[in-house]
């Protein structure tokens, strides 16, 4: 392994997808790690910290929901969730717990590899783009280079790859209203699939953790018919 390939962790308790998507993934440049289960996911986890996971839905023991659901508390990786169903309920599920995309079997290898891609692709650029930049704003400070978001009080905020972007995506925008597509472009990618619900959920849950550590209620505001703001102005820091 080189120290420019990305490294994931593929965690799918189906040996055959797991050897297949491993072998594709090698074959395209990647770094790949595999996991059956909850358990021995959490083995690789004290090892390394993958670049992105790829977390299959149905799992026994813990299901991938609860496995996202936990890994996001302690700011994880980019997370793309497998699931055998195509429904919208547990793709609204999966995101609302801290996914950051979503691919419903049966799937090409190649349509995983270009939503891996889009995702890594995202994040560098984003953290490329604001190197040691910090923002104040409001009662918090949001280091960007190092993707994490402080509190007043010093204290570090558990942020979900996907909640960390939407943030950093106001925070570049500050007092501008930003439209459900502009944030979708932000967040995934000029080929994201239209999915209005993925960037209010991403809202919803952004807001319950700033508020939950004094942020105004309205610190981001809802614009009828237009998007949303961050109402205070942010501030580069040193």
């Amino acid at each position: 392994m080189t120290v420019s390939q990305p490294h994931i962790l593929l965690v799918d308790d189906d040996p055959g997808i797991r050897d297949l998507l491993g072998d594709f993934l090698v074959k395209e440049g990647f770094a790949v790690e595999t996991a059956s289960d909850a358990s021995e996911m959490d083995s690789k986890l004290a090892r390394f910290r993958p670049d992105l996971i790829v977390l299959d839905l149905m799992l026994p023991g813990e299901n991938g929901v609860s496995i996202c659901r936990r890994l996001s508390r302690d700011g994880a990786p980019p997370i793309i969730m497998l699931t055998a169903k195509n429904d919208e309920i547990d793709r609204i599920i999966g995101l609302e717990m801290g996914a950051d995309d979503y691919v419903a079997k049966p799937f090409a290898p190649r349509e995983l590899l270009a939503r891996i891609r889009a995702v890594l692709r995202r994040t560098t650029a984003q953290m490329s783009a604001d190197t040691n930049q910090r923002y104040a704003f409001d009662r918090f400070i949001i280091d960007v280079d190092a993707r994490q978001l402080f509190a007043a009080d010093g204290s570090r905020i558990a942020l979900t790859s996907g909640e960390f972007d939407l943030l950093a995506c106001f925070v570049r925008r500050s007092r501008r209203v930003l439209s459900r597509d502009q944030i979708l472009d932000e967040l995934r990618g000029r080929g994201a699939e239209p999915f209005d619900r993925t960037v209010d959920m991403l809202v919803s849950r952004l807001r319950r953790k700033l508020i939950a550590h004094g942020a105004d209620q309205d610190l981001i505001s809802t614009v009828r018919n237009a998007g949303y703001l961050l109402t205070t102005q942010a501030k580069v820091v040193s």
